[in-house]
């Protein structure tokens, strides 16, 4: 007695036509060899494609399919069987009652099964006396329906992302870095702080993701909230070689997904569309696309390595889950253990983890497809100054200058490299300024010409080293004591003032702690000496003695 395969494999023999019998023995012959690899690269699956006139995409899918099938030819023949020579093996009638039955009770958000709808199949041929269809056979006119419409029709527009690509059909890309989107989150972890590993509440997330290998170029772990800067440091990690942050976080791995993006696919959020952002992208060639509203499925691939993310950190200590019924009576602060920098390095590690496992859509991992598409196309440009590029994204500001040099939210900037436009000062436009919120001793200005940027720092050098988040909260705090007239000497002593409440309170609050840690890249020892041309001839006599800001590279954090 034949096996049920043996009989469905036989029904399907049967009940091909003779061109679709010989387009699927085609496509055995073909791809039987290349199913049966553990890797299929990009070479042999163009191959293939030429060879049946597919698109390397549809390749994979038939790849996908033989291996999950029986080695029969069947395999790779389209789903749908059109019952011999053209004809179906059901009478009209009965296959009006199927078509009718699943229109009217499969496809509603009612979410019948397959047993109910075959039960009211069955009732309605015995009512009008035809032959009873095999369950196998209702099963099979399931199996034909557009998964898309089927998922709408019975879960709504939402319910048929995951079974979508950007916007349904994505578009064609070729090549690594050709197309890069990136998107936040809030992590579902509370992380504790270096000193005292006390909770200090939820981390964000920023990650950029290559579409063609589906490999993560660019990672961003960071306390504050997603911005134009979350933006830039992410690119500015995706662009530049990894090696230095793999040292600094200890971490022993590869992570060769470097380079510049040819274009970024992002979804409305405001960060995506600061001037900073779009300033940045012209300079260095990349183009910027944006989902279309009320879409949201059309950054599917980023939006799922991060859902996949999330599911891997709901196993860490501190876990706040998903949702509150997820979380149930779990204890996330109590259990919380880990800090900034050590969820930074788990989820690098994470990362390599990710890169060398088959990916279900590739059917190979995203670093052997990297490592092939390289091959073939040669390595990205990598970006080898990083404080450079990232300045090109950070928020842009524009002051006229004065005679003693820039004034920014009450604070001066200075340096002899300003002196020569000091003295034409009047007949130059305002300056396009950037400056980067975690640490405001210094500022970026772009030369009158629009070709390089000066670094300039404080006036004052004896000034420490502050966030932009310090001197908001010690401007509002001044103006809480009725200071309507603010300086730059009341407004840092006011900031040494606070500084001074959180570091000799004695049980440090959560926020406090939070705060802390958001300065803990300010407290870096600085280097021996300055730049002759960041030294200002000013005289100052509280600078002796005094030592100056770090260096921007020694601040910089991905």
């Amino acid at each position: 007695m034949a096996t049920e395969i043996q009989r469905i494999a036989e029904q399907g023999v049967l009940t091909l036509p003779d061109a679709a019998w010989e387009r699927a023995r085609q496509r055995m012959d073909v791809l039987g060899p290349l199913a049966a690899l553990d890797l299929v690269g990009h070479q042999a699956a163009d191959t293939a494609a030429h060879s049946l006139g597919l698109s390397r995409r549809q390749v994979y899918v038939l790849i996908r399919r033989a291996r999950q099938g029986s080695g029969l030819v069947t395999d790779l023949a389209r789903g749908q069987s059109s019952g011999g020579k053209g004809k179906g093996r059901l009478s009209e009638q009965v296959e009006h009652i199927i078509r009718d039955l699943l229109q009217k009770r499969f496809l509603n958000r009612q979410k019948r099964s397959l047993a109910a709808l075959y039960r009211e199949i069955t009732q309605a041929c015995k009512a009008r006396k035809l032959r009873v269809p095999s369950r196998n056979t209702v099963a099979l006119r399931i199996a034909t329906l557009d998964p898309i419409k089927t998922a709408r029709s019975r879960g709504g527009p939402d319910a048929a992302r995951d079974l979508q690509g950007g916007g349904g059909v994505p578009p064609e890309v070729t090549a690594p870095l050709e197309q890069v989107q990136i998107d936040h989150t809030v992590i579902d972890l509370i992380i504790v702080d270096e000193r005292d590993r006390q909770p200090i509440g939820r981390p964000y997330l920023t990650l950029a993701i290559d579409v063609f290998t589906r490999c993560v170029a660019g990672m961003v772990v960071t306390l504050e909230a997603p911005s134009a800067v979350s933006v830039g440091l992410c690119l500015a990690h995706a662009a530049c070689d990894k090696r230095p942050q793999l040292e600094r976080l200890d971490v022993e791995m590869d992570w060769p997904m470097s380079g510049k993006p040819k274009q970024l696919y992002l979804d409305n959020a405001v960060e995506f569309k600061s001037e900073a952002l779009r300033r940045g992208c012209q300079q260095h060639g990349i183009g910027l696309s944006y989902r279309p509203p009320g879409l949201p499925h059309f950054g599917g691939i980023v939006e799922r390595i991060i859902g996949t993310a999330m599911q891997m950190i709901h196993e860490l200590p501190g876990t706040t889950f998903s949702n509150p019924d997820q979380r149930g009576k779990y204890d996330s602060k109590a259990m919380a253990a880990l800090t900034l920098h050590e969820l930074e390095r788990w989820l690098t590690l994470a990362i390599g983890a990710y890169h060398g496992s088959v990916h279900g859509t590739l059917l190979q991992p995203p670093a052997a497809l990297w490592a092939d598409a390289v091959a073939h196309s040669g390595t990205p440009a990598i970006v080898t100054h990083a404080t450079a590029f990232l300045v090109d994204f950070l928020p842009v500001i524009r002051r006229t200058l004065t005679r003693t040099g820039f004034v920014i939210d009450h604070i001066h900037y200075y340096a002899d490299a300003l002196k020569p436009w000091i003295t034409r000062r009047g007949r130059l436009p305002a300056f396009l300024i950037r400056r980067d919120p975690r640490d405001i001793s210094r500022i970026w200005v772009l030369e009158p010409e629009g070709q390089h940027y000066l670094e300039i720092s404080y006036r004052t050098l004896s000034h420490p080293a502050i966030t932009l988040w310090e001197q908001r909260k010690a401007l509002a705090r001044l103006r809480q004591l009725g200071r309507e007239q603010v300086d730059e000497a009341a407004l840092f002593r006011m900031i040494r003032q606070m500084r001074d409440i959180v570091e000799t309170a004695q049980h440090t609050t959560r926020k406090a702690r939070r705060d802390t840690e958001r300065r803990q890249h300010l407290k870096m020892l600085s280097p021996p000496g300055r730049p002759a041309s960041l030294v200002s001839d000013i005289p100052d006599t509280e600078t002796e003695g005094q030592p100056p800001a770090p260096p921007f590279d020694q601040i910089e954090e991905w």
